[in-house]
């Protein structure tokens, strides 16, 4: 069973610096290309396209595969593209010039690459040279600080449809050779593209990081430029064994925490929803709920649920920012409070707390538990959305990582494990405890009031 016409690979292993590869010569590009003139000539629900490792031909990348013929082709840049999509996928017939048809000689080139580099990879490790992937590791952060500072900065807003390194440094108020130097780096990370002197936004930076686009999401990734100070101080919060030198929240830090956890809450909602069940839900409190995104799906759920939403004194204006542009303000009220210590009131169907036990101690989770008990109904189920640990606690790496968010951002806060949070909702009284796995790096952890 063919699901596609066609099925195109195109190859983005990266390798190390001084390597010939096909990124190096332009796959990326290649690929942003292919998938735009898929959706030009109508074909995008007729092909599709996967990316892969490397095929052992790097001298003639970028290499484009084509199946169910299985042809190869070799050397293709951006402006062959339209012409494959149209002559080879639109009209049956392959494109002669780019198409590589010497079987014997793809085959012997390919094992002797891979020959070269089993031997080059053996002789660093006899001569006692870190691997690459460990040193990539180390400067790993480079990347990422490179494209924050482009979204702090706003540069591809700037950028817009086309400009220079001095009229982007004109706009953002900055220096024009510093910037070159960043635009040239973003354009080798393949988030721009320069074409002689003048660098454009790639399809994924115009969507996702420019002002207009309806999916941009700079304001949300904000966020994660301001936990970037915090990080830095790592290495002296593992000696304290707490958080040191945390700064304080100004308005523009807590808007961008808002933005970024709404962004996450709406891309989940409607998978918590489906799990938990919005049936029989009257009465609902969001316990630190932002910009109300899960009060939100389950209220759309359940017309004739009632939602509070439960959060501190700097969030609660954005919150209902949020609610009335939902246009759910008759259903969902906001109220300034501290889990921890202010009245959460009672007689609840439901009571979500979600991505906020990391931030707490176990102590101060084992309070709160036992405070949502007593807050519910009879019936009434507490579901915990967060990082959930395997009981080795390695594992996810993404809920292992973020521990070190918490310490480096919190006083006592961290991810536990489903053992942990099992004890504490038994140990509060809760019946049913239960795990739910979901897509991506959270779960569920859920108890019932008996």
């Amino acid at each position: 069973m063919e699901p596609f016409r066609h099925h195109i690979f195109v190859c983005t292993q990266e390798k190390p610096e001084g390597v010939t590869s096909c990124p190096c010569n332009g796959s990326w590009r290649v690929l942003q290309a292919l998938e735009r003139e898929l959706v030009t000539q109508g074909l995008d629900n007729d092909v599709q396209v996967t990316t892969c490792g490397c095929l052992g031909l790097c001298d003639e990348g970028p290499i484009m595969i084509t199946y169910p013929e299985g042809v190869w082709y070799q050397k293709v840049k951006e402006e062959d593209v339209a012409e494959i999509v149209s002559s080879h996928l639109g009209s049956g017939k392959v494109v002669a010039r780019l198409a590589w048809t010497d079987a014997p000689a793809m085959k012997k080139e390919s094992t002797e690459h891979r020959d070269r580099y089993r031997a080059t990879v053996k002789a660093k490790d006899e001569a006692g040279i870190l691997p690459d992937d460990l040193y990539e590791m180390t400067r790993a952060f480079m990347p990422s600080r490179a494209l924050l500072t482009a979204l702090e900065l706003d540069i591809f807003t700037a950028v817009g449809s086309g400009a220079s390194a001095e009229q982007v440094a004109h706009k953002i108020h900055a220096d024009p050779r510093a910037t070159g130097m960043l635009l040239n780096a973003l354009a080798s990370l393949n988030l721009l593209e320069k074409r002689e002197g003048t660098f454009f936004n790639s399809a994924r930076s115009a969507r996702f990081f420019s002002a207009g686009s309806g999916d941009n999401a700079r304001d949300g990734l904000l966020h994660i430029a301001n936990i970037w100070h915090s990080w830095s101080t790592l290495t002296q919060c593992v000696r304290a064994g707490t958080s040191v030198g945390t700064r304080e929240r100004d308005a523009a830090v807590v808007k961008a925490f808002i933005d970024a956890m709404d962004r996450n809450a709406r891309e989940r909602a409607g998978a918590l929803v489906k799990a938990v069940g919005a049936s029989g839900v009257k009465r609902m409190l969001d316990l630190g709920g932002g910009s109300g995104a899960y009060s939100t799906a389950f209220a759309r759920a359940a017309p004739e649920m009632k939602s509070e939403i439960l959060d501190l004194g700097e969030v609660v204006p954005l919150t209902q920012e949020h609610i009335r542009q939902a246009g759910l303000a008759d259903r969902i009220r906001t109220r300034v409070g501290n889990m921890l210590s202010d009245p959460l009131g009672n007689d609840y169907d439901l009571i979500l707390v979600s991505q906020i036990c990391h931030m707490f101690s176990e102590e101060e989770n084992r309070g709160l538990f036992r405070r949502a008990r007593a807050a519910l109904a009879p019936g009434g189920r507490f579901v915990v959305q967060d990082f959930i640990l395997e009981p080795g606690k390695t594992a996810p790496r993404a809920a292992a990582l973020f521990a070190l968010n918490m310490l480096v951002g919190t006083r006592a806060g961290s991810t536990y494990s489903e053992p942990e949070y099992a004890d504490w909702l038994r140990d509060a009284g809760f019946a049913d405890v239960r795990r739910v796995r979901l897509p991506g790096p959270a779960g569920l952890m859920i108890g019932v009031r008996g």
